[in-house]
């Protein structure tokens, strides 16, 4: 029997005052001593991975997050920017809860059950004696199409194979979706779009392609490139065709003129992406599993894929028969171990990563004899928030902000690459640096008042009030300096072409940032159709990839905005060219 409404507040009454809930009790039991372990879960009992009956007891009895927002807060986990999340990514019934924001953040917010005696994870290593039993056992289920990862390449890899006629399921070893995706803060890049035209900017494909190469130092796949730059418009419209708003325009650095899209009213673009990914996976019955972590690629005698070996939450290890798999795991900015190996130079520098990047599909890929492509190559962004792991989006800079030393001299153009950015900021003496705006540039970009809300800005009504509390004591000269390039349109210092923001209403903002591990360039080798390759560069049958987890499309160095078409262009792609090999078999 579920919890009637006046239970439901009499239990937050309690969880909330912390009386007659005993020291070590746990949620489960607390629930169970009100009614009965059928509070939670049904009868018999049976949990699936994802917690689907579990979690939609949550909300009969609490509401949905949207209820449980409380305004006054002053960080408020129901209203996170994560988005509609299973319950049980925070709250376990029989273990030490967990805030899920503090994967990035530090809040000090009291769990419920925080005494709740700790379990070992579900997930902390990988049992390669269940692993073969589950493939001795045999597959248990038989799909057309396996995607691995919950991200934007993961979703629209989904969606593109079920709409092309295949039976799919993603699995996402978290316990919620998202990915790396869901932090991206800039945009989406692309080429010859009504939001382009509007406007009146000219661009080319071959302006696209051509901004990629050089950004990537010419080490990118040409090939790669020119598909990317080709269907990045389609990009566009097919997440606008899915519910996505893309009409604000901005340009991001190495990018010679506007053409990152992202959504109007300057809120952040991943957590909207994943939003209306997530939905319209919903709209189109796709079978979308958390918690669910692939363990291992099977192959046939033919070198061809059989399907995987999934290690489920609750579920165990189980064999899944696919003819198609498309890997869209992300990469590896959170591995601290892969990091050392591949780039020894980054080992100790800060990550702007979600905790699931850790490299799962490029191990996977490797087992199988599968050929990477730049896998040493790692991008350091220039503007994460010092002793942080939040991300400062380059359309900050984009959109006008300036960046300054500790003494409060520019340096550099501040739309450069992120290698270059990054590689000048560690020249300065203090290895960081401070991005000044103003109010003009809050108006625009939403996201400002979330590095507001984290504590992260400086604030002052005046220029000379805002570089004494920085101690950045040649910063009004160096606003007036820019003010003035921007009034004549000349950046006479640093040859910035596009100022589109003086600093001259109040009140003036400033962020201390440093450069961090931000994306991995490189990964598995893939072809034209997302096929991935082996070692001889020969397509392994029925397997696929995009999205981060794979090399070529960026080269040496990703440019802002092209991570997003990335997971969307090529994510179609595999998703599609899986579809067509599963159902022709």
């Amino acid at each position: 029997m579920k919890l009637n409404k006046i239970a439901s507040v009499m239990a937050v009454m309690l969880l909330t005052s912390g009386v007659a809930i005993a020291k070590d009790q746990s949620l489960a039991n607390f629930h169970a001593d009100m009614d009965s372990c059928q509070s939670c879960h049904s009868k018999p009992i049976k949990v699936s991975d994802s917690e689907t009956h579990e979690n939609q007891q949550c909300r009969s009895c609490h509401g949905s997050y949207e209820e449980l927002a409380n305004e006054k807060l002053k960080f408020d986990p129901h209203a996170s920017h994560l988005g509609d999340i299973n319950c049980t990514s925070c709250h376990s019934g029989h273990s030490k809860p967990q805030l899920t924001c503090n994967n990035c953040h530090n809040f000090e917010i009291d769990m419920p059950f925080a005494d709740t005696k700790e379990k070992k994870k579900w997930d902390a290593g990988w049992n390669q004696d269940k692993i073969q039993k589950a493939i001795d056992k045999g597959p248990v289920e038989t799909l057309d199409v396996i995607v691995v990862g919950g991200g934007s390449a993961g979703f629209n890899a989904a969606i593109s194979a079920k709409m092309h006629g295949a039976k799919v399921v993603l699995f996402e070893k978290a316990p919620y979706t998202g990915g790396n995706s869901m932090l991206a803060a800039g945009g989406i890049n692309a080429v010859g779009t009504p939001q382009q035209k509007k406007k009146g900017i000219e661009d080319k494909v071959e302006w696209f392609a051509e901004d990629a190469m050089k950004g990537g130092r010419y080490k990118n796949d040409p090939k790669l490139v020119k598909i990317l730059a080709e269907e990045s418009a389609d990009a566009v419209k097919w997440l606008e065709s899915l519910g996505a708003n893309m009409d604000d325009l901005k340009r991001s650095g190495g990018a010679r003129v506007e053409r990152t899209h992202r959504p109007s009213g300057g809120a952040s673009v991943g957590p909207h992406i994943i939003d209306v990914l997530r939905k319209a996976a919903v709209d189109r019955n796709i079978d979308v599993r958390v918690n669910s972590r692939v363990e291992k690629i099977v192959l046939n005698d033919d070198k061809s894929v059989a399907g995987v070996v999934v290690h489920g939450r609750h579920s165990g290890y189980n064999m899944i028969a696919a003819d198609s798999i498309v890997l869209a795991t992300g990469g590896y900015g959170m591995n601290k171990e892969m990091i050392s190996w591949y780039r020894p130079t980054f080992a100790n520098m800060t990550s702007s990563n979600n905790v699931t990047a850790t490299g799962d599909g490029i191990k996977l890929a490797k087992e199988i004899g599968a050929s990477m492509t730049d896998i040493d190559w790692v991008q350091a962004h220039p503007t994460i928030g010092k002793d942080s792991r939040i991300l400062i989006s380059e359309t900050v800079r984009g959109v006008g902000a300036i960046m300054v030393n500790t003494d409060g001299k520019r340096f550099i153009n501040e739309l450069t690459t992120r290698d270059r950015a990054s590689d000048a900021i560690l020249k300065q003496k203090d290895k960081y640096a401070w991005l000044v705006f103003d109010e003009q540039l809050v108006e625009k970009k939403k996201m400002v008042r979330g590095y507001e809300h984290l504590g992260m800005l400086s604030k002052a009504n005046t220029i000379e009030e805002l570089a004494k509390i920085t101690d950045m004591n040649q910063l009004p000269q160096t606003v007036s300096a820019y003010n003035k390039y921007q009034k004549n349109g000349k950046d006479d210092a640093f040859g910035r072409e596009d100022m589109p923001l003086n600093l001259t209403k109040a009140p003036f903002y400033a962020v201390k940032v440093a450069p961090g591990i931000h994306h991995t360039m490189g990964g598995v080798a893939i072809d034209t159709d997302s096929n991935v390759l082996n070692l001889q560069s020969w397509k392994i049958p029925g397997l696929f990839a995009a999205g981060e987890v794979t090399g070529g499309v960026h080269g040496f160095n990703r440019l802002g905005g092209n991570a997003i078409a990335d997971t969307v262009v090529f994510g179609r792609r595999a998703g599609e060219h899986a579809a067509e090999h599963a159902l022709k078999k």
